[in-house]
């Protein structure tokens, strides 16, 4: 009996704790401080990361059926299909 290989490592790669960001003025308002194992002050909230722009416009998310060759000619276009059929469609539409 053969064993099989692991596809996965074993264990997650090492990280370097010297690479880790410096802690900022919130980072230390927010979290919570403990002494030993014992509470002393629950954090206040989470951080919060800059993301993407809050779009002024935002799109919907719809369900929409397509016929599966119409979807594999969008798909096989590569990425930013789903604006590319945005795109057509206001095209086709005048808008």
């Amino acid at each position: 009996m053969f064993m099989q290989r692991n596809s996965k490592p074993a264990k997650a790669p090492w990280i370097d704790p010297d690479d880790a960001p410096e802690w900022t003025e919130e980072m230390f308002r927010t979290a919570a401080v403990y002494q030993g194992d014992k509470l002393v002050r629950p954090s206040t909230g989470t951080l919060k990361t800059p993301g993407r722009p809050v779009s002024q416009d935002p799109k919907k998310q719809v369900t929409l059926r397509l016929d599966p060759d119409v979807l594999d000619a969008f798909r096989a276009s590569g990425k930013g299909w789903q604006s590319r059929i945005n795109a057509e469609l206001r095209k086709v539409l005048g808008i």
